[in-house]
């Protein structure tokens, strides 16, 4: 069963200009034949008249009109004579009659001259047939011709009209999935008007849901940051009172879960906030990508030096982005986070700040296990956290980078890195380059020891 609206407008339509063509092409067959027979019909009857005046001796062949038409004359005199089939045709009345002469089917006129003597001008039938068939074949020829032409243009049309549909459905596959904006509904189709407007209803819908979820996550989330700090204040006030070793594990663990719980309201809160602000790219303010990556880089050195990570930059450039300082920060700390989590002690963190093919490069390279080939296609969605969690991770942090990369107009590709004896994972963001900041850039890794007070430096 055909379920393409497409197919089955081309196939409808399609049997009907066969069937149109093959009952059209029978009748212009027999109308021809016909016309054919005719027409030697009179071709006889035009010798006979020739002929009328003059008398011939015996059975002769004329090729006056085509020299394969094989024309005969028959002199029959004014009594039965000759041949048997002579005596035959004499018998005949006179006008056109099918007869049989030197035992083959012919078409026969006879006539018969004032002084009594009778004549025959005949031809075969089978070559008159022949005639009259190969002239009804080339009247089917343009029709043969005509199907096929109206077969492609038939596929054009169909194509042609559904365009708009094609074209819409396109556009509804390159929306974001936050895009919500209603689809326009100049220049379609009536019939496909209706349709539109069903689906803006339904956009509408979905966008009033989506917004009642960012208001209750954001409302829950600020609501719940207040006493949650007020019980991690409290947690870490237990760390200097002097508790049995089993009341410190407890409190540990309970430290422990606060601080997870935070982190995890204060990523709920940096996506609330990003999904709050709606303002397209060309709105959004001009940010030093360099100085953000430095100043977020600064802020992890202690943590990484903690976990005996080299953390610094391979490359550093300064170039200038579209988008709110603290969404790039976003996106930095928690591609940095992420590796910091997953680097093991003594593993090496290395970012590169870099322009390429005319765009702003963010790359965190780490020493990693990387992520399974398995978790690829979900490290993006959100409170994923693979099929090895590791940490406090809650599963946001990747969620919230890819929706404000791609709300900055950018992308965002992650891979395994594989050698002799080395792994790791690289995420690579791609962000629009807005100005271009006269400095020169600095290459190399930054020393971790001499320039410790510089951001960025490890």
């Amino acid at each position: 069963m055909i379920r393409s609206l497409r197919g089955r407008l081309y196939v409808g339509l399609t049997a009907i200009i066969l069937l149109t063509g093959a009952i059209g092409s029978m009748f212009a067959y027999r109308w021809a034949f016909g016309e054919a027979i005719e027409l030697q019909d009179s071709i006889l009857i035009q010798l006979a008249s020739l002929a009328q005046n003059a008398s011939f001796s015996g059975g002769q062949p004329l090729h006056g009109v085509e020299e394969d038409t094989e024309v005969w004359l028959i002199e029959l005199g004014k009594t039965p004579r000759g041949s048997a089939d002579d005596r035959q045709l004499f018998t005949l009345q006179d006008g056109l009659q099918v007869a049989t002469w030197k035992n083959q089917p012919v078409r026969v006129l006879l006539r018969t001259r004032p002084d009594g003597s009778r004549f025959a001008v005949a031809q075969p039938t089978a070559i008159r047939d022949e005639t009259a068939r190969d002239v009804a074949f080339r009247t089917l020829l343009p029709i043969a011709a005509l199907i096929p032409c109206l077969m492609v243009v038939t596929a054009l049309v169909i194509a042609y009209s559904l365009r708009p549909m094609v074209r819409l459905a396109g556009d509804l596959d390159a929306r974001r999935a936050d895009d919500m904006t209603p689809l326009p509904l100049s220049a379609m189709p009536s019939e496909l008007q209706p349709f539109i407007t069903s689906i803006n209803g339904l956009l509408a819908r979905m966008r009033l849901l989506m917004d009642q979820q960012r208001r209750f996550v954001a409302d829950a989330a600020h609501e719940l940051r207040t006493p949650i700090t007020a019980l991690s204040l409290q947690a870490e006030n237990l760390a200097s009172v002097a508790l049995p070793k089993r009341a410190r594990e407890r409190v540990a663990a309970l430290r422990l879960g606060m601080h997870r719980t935070k982190h995890l309201l204060e990523q709920l809160l940096a996506l609330a906030r990003h999904e709050a602000a709606p303002t397209g790219l060309a709105e959004k303010p001009l940010a030093a990508l360099d100085h953000v990556a430095k100043e977020v880089v600064a802020d992890l050195l202690p943590e990484a030096a903690d976990r005996g990570i080299d953390l610094g930059f391979a490359l550093v450039e300064p170039l200038t982005v579209r988008g709110e300082p603290a969404m790039l920060a976003a996106i930095i700390r928690n591609l940095l986070e992420n590796a910091l989590r997953f680097t093991p002690r003594g593993g090496t963190i290395d970012i590169g700040v870099y322009r390429e093919d005319g765009m702003a490069i963010l790359q965190v390279e780490d020493t990693g296990p990387g992520i399974a080939s398995a978790d690829m296609d979900q490290v993006f969605e959100p409170f994923f956290r693979g099929s090895r969690p590791e940490g406090e991770g809650t599963g946001l942090g990747l969620s919230i980078v890819k929706r404000i990369v791609d709300s900055l107009g950018g992308r965002i590709a992650l891979e395994n890195i594989a050698g002799i004896g080395r792994s790791g994972l690289r995420a690579t963001v791609r962000l629009p380059i807005a100005g271009d900041p006269d400095s020169s850039p600095s290459k190399g890794k930054e020393s971790r020891e001499t320039q410790a007070p510089e951001p960025g430096c490890g």
